[in-house]
């Protein structure tokens, strides 16, 4: 029985360096970097360590980086500490349509108590028209939370792009003495080992990080936050991060994601060049062996480790299970919505029937996945997407 992890989107293992660097920290450090002793000198110290590290990484100011508990809370801090605080000045957000319901689930959330919400649709790669979002911005607008890649599909989207509308947004209200500040937010999970983390050259002012998406450890996460953004906590209590989130930091989940994040960022170029080649390779393969699949997202603006790809006239969970006994280890979509029976939103967002939801399965390759294990794939999935499909009552029309 072979083990090959191809659902490196939901989680990654945990680099030997990183796990290394967290039990030397678990073994040393033990204070309350809050607390004034010796033993809470030393957690502070490693804090302020790691929050330098990664600052210089983001090119920001130490200040600016806040540690949190999961990719999850830095986007619910980024759009419900936003939103919150400037309520008075501005009460409309912009998301796309298939952004983490983790920003889109939040986005919802405000609306049902009197904040007005816009979703962006995007076209059939899963890219939000800049036209689109041009038209959709007023004078109200405080946020526009537009994800770096999109974790189901790959797809990156022009986050420099929009970060100059909204600088020109910026100029244009102080030009006109309108007193509502607009901010870029922008949920950087799947991007980082990948993409520029730059926040200097992408022109954001929130951006978000998650530590299990960079063979780092699960229950951690980071936002930057722009000085001069205006942000409410979501979490109260003792004021750490500089009052911005309660609660005693995690020190050895902090170095763990900061020493995972530096290895990410010191392989960005060799892992891109490798995963993509391994991506466009599995991609040519699959399309020419199984008859009635499509690509769902982009192909030139996509993540080098990504492929989503709808095979017609089965389920994509059953598909799954079938892989699972071969010991391929994949996914039919976010793991966060692994338990929901409803389609993906993301593939019904690019206009796709409901059938090619329902028949979506996403492999995401990662640093240990080698040509031999795609192969290994390919010779066994051909099989069982025909056999699932001589069961099938489904037969979906192509073009």
């Amino acid at each position: 029985m072979k083990n090959i992890y191809l659902d490196h989107a939901s989680t990654t293992p945990m680099d030997k360096k990183v796990a290394k660097a967290m039990a030397v920290c678990q073994a040393k450090i033990y204070g309350n970097a809050g607390s004034l002793h010796k033993a809470g000198r030393e957690a502070k110290a490693e804090l302020i360590k790691a929050r330098k590290t990664i600052a210089q990484i983001l090119s920001c100011r130490i200040e600016e980086i806040v540690f949190t508990g999961s990719g999850t809370e830095s986007d619910n801090l980024a759009v419900l500490g936003v939103m919150r605080t400037n309520k008075s000045f501005g009460n409309h957000i912009i998301v796309s349509s298939i952004e983490h319901h983790a920003v889109l689930f939040t986005a919802e959330s405000l609306k049902k108590v009197g904040f007005e919400l816009s979703i962006l649709s995007v076209n059939r790669d899963g890219i939000i028209l800049i036209d689109n979002l041009k038209k959709t911005i007023n004078d109200k607008t405080t946020l526009v939370s537009i994800m770096y890649a999109n974790n189901e599909i790959g797809t990156i989207e022009p986050i420099r792009e929009i970060a100059e509308i909204i600088k020109q947004i910026r100029q244009d209200r102080q030009n006109r003495n309108i007193k509502t500040p607009i901010y870029f937010h922008t949920d950087a999970c799947q991007a980082a080992g990948f993409l520029d983390l730059n926040v200097q050259n992408l022109g954001v002012d929130l951006l978000t990080i998650n530590g299990s998406k960079i063979y780092g450890p699960k229950g951690t996460g980071v936002l930057y936050i722009k000085s001069g953004v205006r942000i409410e906590p979501i979490i109260f209590g003792g004021g750490q991060e500089q009052g911005r989130r309660s609660g005693t930091e995690n020190i050895v989940g902090i170095v763990g994601l900061t020493e995972a994040l530096k290895i990410a960022n010191a392989k960005i170029k060799t892992e891109s060049v490798r995963e993509t080649k391994l991506r466009d390779y599995f991609i040519k393969q699959v399309l020419v062996k199984i008859p009635k699949v499509v690509l769902n997202g982009s192909q030139e603006k996509r993540l080098p480790n990504n492929i989503n790809i709808s095979i017609l006239d089965i389920e994509g969970e059953a598909m799954l299970l079938w892989l699972d006994k071969y010991g391929i280890y994949c996914s039919t979509g976010s793991a966060c919505d692994s338990q929901s029976l409803e389609p993906s939103h993301v593939i019904l967002a690019l206009g796709r029937p409901y059938e090619f939801a329902n028949g979506a399965l996403r492999f995401t390759l990662g640093r240990s996945t080698t040509k031999k294990d795609l192969d290994y794939v390919l010779k066994v999935l051909p099989k069982i997407a025909s056999d699932l499909r001589k069961i099938s009552p489904v037969n979906v029309k192509m073009g």
